[in-house]
């Protein structure tokens, strides 16, 4: 992430910090009690919703209200009202998660076994209290969020090993290893994306971890070497659904990154990692950009040429800078080409009201409203000092879960769970309308239930009708609230 372009609306208020604190209190005092009414869901029948809420003030964190929506004959459509049309489909869905980085691994690692297993199972688990996260981002080599900066294939200055002989993800056993492993036993289905923050250094214009380029010379076999690292997690039991060619490519900032000019990304697809993958018969889609909505022209000028385009499945967006739509407007020049949103912040200290908010408008909402398959929020898990990460790597990154002597659930988890719990892969998006102050988007599930997730961005509460197959349930929200409503069929 580049922390030199934030999009995180309250960061730098005045007064944040004070706010940031009292949450947290609130929070954490409320967050047994939240997770008790992680009950079961009440079996739903035909022409009845159940609402599953949180409020921004920490007093309902993910809960299922009691009594069930009724459906009854439709008494006319006010201006207010959210109509849902399944007859309507968009893009299937992937799923929603976060990027296990190697901090988050390691911290999760560190706990207790039988606390370990009951924290993952919460996580990536749907049945009882868990909240069914789908989809996980994995860096390829170190992140900024791993304890020290490497790859695959270090070595002394001054060497080099074209023919990869001392290749090894070595670093990865200690800990991402093994906790996906446990993850996987939990959810087998689960899609993992991989994405590099560097090249070995060797590769590298400067010879630094830190900025530069991949020197043209070592293009073939940087490719062997993205396909090593399947290939391996594969020999591991693992597979790699989909990887994106470099993490944030405009960004020369972290420790580690690269950068990759759009050119250079389109020859290195074209030319090496394209055809590499196709003569190893890799079924890893390869995703393109996997950075900010502000410069689409990047995965448009790639897309526009045809050789290039035939070895891509699609494009990955982060929001530090850009809107939202600009994901529309690289789908609807490319349509055959699916997109992706990959990787957002929670800047620590968080300010519950103002980051949830934003993060269920823009990405829940926004994200899958433009085209995306997918929404992942940034680290998995930090500790109390937004750690581990490498020296010059994010030193504010709020993971969705904060791991030190107790396990705090922070505000990434309660808006990825809005979704993951309910929206599982090979859900469709389905049409619905937007009115004035309640941002909503719907979803058709593979067990043919409905799932309607509603924000109420105002401080007055707010009711409306949710109109469906000709009949209108009565719904109200609070006040700086969101809910998600499962509607049985």
């Amino acid at each position: 992430m580049n922390i030199m372009k934030l999009r995180n609306p309250g960061f730098e208020r005045v007064g944040v910090c004070a706010v940031a604190l009292l949450l947290t209190s609130l929070c954490g005092a409320l967050e047994k009690d939240a997770l008790k009414n992680h009950a079961p869901a009440a079996e739903l029948h035909a022409d009845t919703a159940e609402l599953w809420l949180t409020k921004t003030d920490g007093s309902v964190l993910f809960q299922r209200q009691p009594g069930p929506l009724k459906f009854e004959a439709q008494a006319g459509v006010s201006r207010q009202d959210i109509e849902i049309d399944p007859g309507v489909t968009y893009q299937e869905i992937d799923g929603f998660g976060c990027t296990l980085t190697g901090g988050s691994a390691l911290l999760i690692q560190g706990l207790p076994e039988t606390e370990r297993a009951s924290l993952l199972r919460e996580l990536f688990a749907t049945d009882g209290a868990a909240i069914g996260l789908s989809y996980l981002r994995l860096s390829i080599g170190a992140s900024d969020l791993d304890e020290r900066v490497f790859s695959y294939d270090d070595l002394s200055a001054g060497q080099q090993d074209v023919e990869l002989a001392d290749f090894s993800i070595g670093p990865d056993k200690k800990a991402v290893i093994p906790v996906l492993k446990q993850i996987l036993a939990i959810n087998p289905g689960l899609k993992l994306l991989a994405s590099p923050w560097s090249p070995p250094v060797w590769m590298k214009t400067n010879g630094k971890s830190k900025g530069g380029s991949l020197k043209p010379e070592y293009y073939e076999v940087y490719a062997r070497y993205l396909a090593a690292y399947i290939k391996a997690m594969r020999a591991e039991g693992i597979n790699i659904d989909a990887l994106t060619v470099q993490n944030e490519p405009l960004n020369p900032d972290n420790n580690p990154s690269m950068v990759m000019t759009a050119a250079e990304q389109g020859l290195f697809i074209k030319k090496y990692l394209g055809p590499l993958f196709k003569k190893y018969g890799l079924k890893t889609k390869i995703v393109l950009y996997d950075h900010n909505c502000d410069k689409p022209e990047y995965p448009l000028s790639i897309l526009a040429d045809k050789e290039a385009a035939r070895y891509v499945d699609g494009s990955a967006f982060h929001m530090y800078g850009g809107e939202v739509a600009a994901m529309s407007l690289v789908h609807n020049a490319h349509p055959d080409k699916n997109i992706y949103f990959t990787e957002q912040w929670v800047g620590g200290p968080s300010n519950f009201a103002a980051d949830f908010k934003w993060h269920v408008k823009t990405l829940v909402i926004g994200a899958v409203r433009n085209w995306s398959k997918n929404v992942m929020g940034w680290n998995l898990a930090s500790d109390p000092a937004y750690g581990p990460h490498t020296e010059g790597g994010c030193d504010r990154c709020q993971g969705a879960l904060t791991i030190g002597r107790d396990i705090k659930r922070d505000v990434a988890y309660y808006v990825l769970a809005h979704a993951s719990k309910f929206v599982r892969p090979g859900s469709l998006r389905i049409k619905s309308n937007l009115p004035p102050s309640l941002p909503n988007v719907a979803f058709k599930t593979p067990f043919g239930k409905i799932v309607l997730i509603v924000l109420n961005e105002k401080s007055a509460p707010a009711s409306f009708n949710i109109q469906y197959k000709g009949k209108a349930a009565a719904a109200a929200l609070p006040g700086d609230s969101a809910g998600t409503y499962v509607i049985g069929e």
